[in-house]
């Protein structure tokens, strides 16, 4: 089932019938446990299932629905049936839809709840009615929502994709090459050096693949993928633990079809596997 996104600021109209509620308690999102996965509760409001919410956001438009993003109490208790749930750990048991739903409601209360007041003269902002963004009626200053940009990079030599396993990672999955954009950096130049201070290469070939979000806390991935160029590999002992060149009939475990990773990983295999 596809289900399509129409974001927007605030309702055509007055809502008379069941909407998507994205609860957010802390870091965690309330959702309603199903046969082999979950799903996120259409109810009218919150009130409906006992929650008092902090902070509400109207987001758009989903498979026809309106759909909110709201933050409850810390110490809210999830309703019979449903339970609060790390987004996270929500890939790929929620629809795909709703998963980024979810993760531009979890970007846009985060920056709610850090913009209260002015970065510049520290007093109150307001929601500005036109566009998504905080203004400070003192000084004037206008905050959009932070998003931080990082590139994704899939390095291919030969027949082979480099893949990495980071600390944070979950024991035996490796993923392709990733960093944060540094300030005047140009998207390509941040490819070259992220590899070079990761594992040592040179690339060439540096190609665009596309882009994704990703609300883990506020980054816009950007795809790339390169052709090795030079060098031998090693591994820098912090960002990355281990790495290797990998055939596509010998992979690892990788990041789940979702990610951006995954996508970059799932083209080289569709290039490079065996005839």
């Amino acid at each position: 089932m596809t289900i399509h996104f129409i974001p927007d600021l605030a309702p055509s109209k007055e809502q008379r019938t069941p909407a998507w509620w994205f609860a957010y308690c802390g870091e965690r999102l309330l959702v309603k446990t199903t046969n082999g996965g979950a799903t996120i509760p259409m109810v009218k409001n919150l009130a409906s299932l006992n929650l008092k919410p902090v902070r509400t956001f109207y987001l758009g438009v989903l498979d026809g629905r309106p759909c909110y993003a709201a933050e409850c109490d810390r110490e809210a208790s999830a309703p019979d049936g449903m339970s609060f749930e790390g987004l996270r750990q929500l890939v790929g048991w929620i629809d795909d839809a709703l998963f980024w739903a979810a993760g531009r409601g979890k970007l846009i209360i985060q920056w709610d709840r850090t913009h209260q007041f002015c970065g510049q003269c520290g007093r109150p902002t307001v929601n500005k009615a036109d566009e998504r963004a905080k203004l400070c009626a003192e000084c004037g200053l206008v905050v959009f929502p932070r998003m931080s940009p990082a590139v994704i990079v899939a390095v291919i030599r030969g027949d082979r994709i480099l893949l990495a396993r980071s600390p944070r990672f979950p024991e035996g999955r490796y993923s392709v090459l990733a960093g944060f954009v540094e300030p005047g950096e140009s998207l390509e130049e941040c490819v070259r050096r992220e590899v070079r201070e990761e594992v040592g290469l040179e690339l060439k070939n540096i190609r665009y693949f596309g882009s994704q979000p990703w609300p883990f806390p506020n980054s816009l991935m950007i795809g790339f993928t390169a052709d090795h160029a030079s060098g031998e590999m090693t591994i820098d002992g912090r960002e990355i633990v281990e790495a290797d060149w990998f055939k596509a009939d010998h992979l690892p475990r990788i990041p789940p079809r979702l990610t951006i990773a995954r996508q970059l990983i799932d083209g080289f295999v569709k290039s490079h596997a065996p005839k």
